[in-house]
């Protein structure tokens, strides 16, 4: 016989084989945990201590469990297979279990107290955003399956927002599924000792995020120089050719905020090392980048195998990520690598005293922090051993502590101003500073449209500080008309992202020169603005300069991101909630609370439709005012792009 009860201000719901906790965690926001052990646990994984509420939890006359909660009411009872509970938000239920002729949580044994735990709910008329990146086109999520997983290219987190006004965070790290279906949502984790997840509710999505960043954590505040622009490649060879590029942008009077130091400047994987043959002097190129006003920004592996020569130690402390079968290698790049086991604290202190030595004494204070995933292959969480346990059951963790570790070592030297460069990210990840990007995509327009939607997504999971690499990274032709083309339409969408980064491995053009012989790893093409042709180069050099015109704009946003969790780059329903319009666009934005933007997403497209919201709206490239309300088509030639400044913003000013 099942029994609900009153617990510590929750509802517990006990029955043969499963034990039920529902709690409020915080103001508008409830916790639910269920498993088939006689106890739960307390782990909490990223999230933060839940802060003070006025919530109160009751049994009604029914013996049904009902906790009030701000704007949320839960409503846990007994049901012909166990237990149902139901959301409501201002008394409009929102949210609830289902059943499908089985308990709505199942579980499938796995080995010891770790189950495979499926927690399904019901199919409602809703738009789903969020759940990280994916290298797709559905802006709304529903009606898509998922896998719950991070590799190259995309990164999970498995925290959505509903256009019914509530927010839900899967909390668990395992690897598994989710279906956004017409019939039900069903969340799985592979491998997981308890079902655990979230639901808070808002009147706006400013007020559901606002609480999920309570919950996880607020970004800091974005550093003035990281709204500039960004010179990358993959990758520079040397020291000189480094230096080459940097005093030619000064020379040319181009403004760069921060340059890039690739990956292999090292002298082996697993080595925090400048390799003395090509970087001879990284004290004095360190110094003259920031006379030149560049930031530079290093790449960190966490790759690492046995000829490194901190591979004796780190392994014999098991301080790397281990294989539960077999040999140590989970990625071959340049031999059989494994990865540093950034869950484990000591690895963590470790990495950190190898940085110290080189890095930080070149005065180096800006990482990126590259195969985050971490990217291993085949992709069997099941076979990989971290300090947390097996994969299976918290493989989705590792690039949140991968972030930790170099925010907490920058933060014990004293720096404030802390931007992490990095390819996958987690729930909290934001308060560490990381700038997420999209990973190794192709240089095409598709791979365009859908960075739009990922920058998108990722905001609404708490990341607001988001990048692509501009004119995407693999198989960019710069000698190429479609190139050309391409290359100009992805500096106008990183004019309106929160980072404005050019990065790729460009095809290498013919007048390109192996000047570095015996090189590991090939540096690519030349990618830097004045070798995209002579049109071009004037248009992106025009796109540069707005771009600093608008930081004092976009440093006011990150500002606000700061204290609300509101995101720079959002979606255009975040500003206009009552407009149901603004749920069904994907490929426009707002930049801030007053820029509309609407990119150029198509090989040879020199117009586009564009929905303006209620108010009055001022084209930025004439000025013309054009009423809301209605859809425009707006034309655009490769060196204009359409954007809107709401009418009395002070914005308008700097274009």
């Amino acid at each position: 016989m099942s029994k609900i009860s009153l617990k510590n201000g929750g509802i517990l719901f006990t029955t043969r084989d499963e034990v039920v906790f529902v709690e409020p965690y915080g103001e508008n926001c409830a916790r639910v945990r269920s498993s088939r052990n006689t106890r739960l646990s307390d782990e909490r994984f990223t999230l933060l201590p839940p802060e003070s509420c006025n919530a109160s939890a009751r049994l009604d006359e029914d013996r049904r469990g009902i906790i009030e909660n701000g704007k949320l009411t839960v409503t846990v009872e007994r049901s012909w297979s166990g237990c149902r509970i139901s959301f409501k938000k201002n008394g409009k239920t929102v949210l609830a279990t289902h059943e499908e002729g089985d308990p709505v949580t199942r579980y499938q044994h796995i080995a010891g107290e770790k189950y495979r735990t499926r927690v399904n709910f019901d199919a409602r008329d809703e738009h789903i955003y969020g759940l990280g990146q994916e290298q797709q086109g559905f802006f709304d999520r529903k009606g898509c399956t998922y896998d719950l997983a991070h590799w190259n290219t995309k990164s999970t987190l498995p925290v959505i927002y509903s256009s019914l006004g509530y927010g839900f965070l899967w909390n668990n790290p395992s690897p598994g599924r989710v279906e956004f279906g017409l019939n039900h949502t069903v969340w799985t984790a592979d491998c997981c000792y308890q079902a655990d997840y979230l639901v808070f509710v808002g009147d706006t999505p400013a007020e559901v995020l606002n609480t999920y960043c309570r919950l996880t954590g607020f970004a800091p505040e974005m550093p003035q120089w990281a709204a500039g622009f960004w010179q990358s490649k993959c990758r520079y060879e040397s020291q000189d050719e480094l230096l080459e590029v940097a005093r030619e942008y000064h020379k040319r009077g181009i403004p760069v905020d921060a340059i890039v130091i690739d990956y292999f400047h090292w002298t082996e994987q697993g080595n925090c090392d400048f390799d003395p043959k090509y970087w001879y002097d990284p004290e004095g190129m360190i110094k003259e980048l920031k006379e030149l006003g560049m930031r530079p920004v290093v790449s960190y592996w966490p790759t690492i195998n046995p000829n490194s020569r901190n591979w004796r130690e780190m392994n014999d402390r098991n301080l790397l990520i281990r294989t539960e079968n077999g040999m140590y290698g989970t990625f071959d790049f340049w031999g059989h690598q494994t990865y540093v086991d950034m869950t484990n604290p000591e690895a963590r202190e470790y990495v950190w005293e190898q940085i110290k030595k080189t890095y930080i004494k070149y005065g180096i204070r800006t990482f990126w922090l590259d195969e985050a995933e971490p990217e291993v292959h085949p992709q069997q969480w099941s076979n990989l051993k971290t300090h947390l346990g097996n994969m299976s059951e918290t493989g989705l963790l590792y690039p949140y502590y991968y972030s930790k570790c170099f925010h907490d070592g920058l933060k014990s030297e004293g720096e404030d101003e802390i931007v992490l460069l990095t390819r996958a990210a987690y729930p909290g990840s934001q308060k560490f500073g990381a700038l997420v990007w999209n990973g190794d995509i192709n240089s095409d327009f598709g791979q365009l449209r859908n960075s739009v939607v990922s920058g998108l997504s990722m905001a609404m999971c708490g990341i607001p500080w988001w990048n692509s690499d501009i004119g995407g990274f693999f198989n960019g032709n710069t000698e190429s008309d479609y190139f050309r083309e391409l290359i100009v339409r992805w500096f106008q969408f990183g004019l309106f992202c929160p980072v404005m980064r050019l990065h790729g491995t460009r095809l290498k053009q013919s007048d390109y020169k192996d000047r570095y012989p015996g090189i590991i790893c090939d540096g690519g093409g030349f990618n830097e603005i004045w070798h995209f042709g002579d049109r071009d180069y004037g248009i992106i050099k025009d796109i540069i300069e707005l771009r600093y015109r608008l930081k004092p704009y976009i440093l006011e946003c990150a500002k606000r991101t700061s204290k609300t969790g509101e995101p720079i780059m959002r979606p255009m329903f975040f500003d206009f909630p009552a407009d149901e319009n603004c749920y069904r666009l994907g490929d426009q934005y707002m930049f801030g609370s007053d820029i509309l933007f609407a990119p150029i997403l198509d090989q040879g497209a020199t117009e586009r439709e564009v929905y303006l919201p209620e108010g009055k709206w001022i084209r930025t490239s004439d000025k013309t005012a054009i009423e809301g309300g209605k859809t425009v088509t707006c034309k655009a030639e490769l060196n204009e792009f359409i954007a809107f400044v709401r009418d009395g913003a002070e914005v308008i000013k700097v274009f």
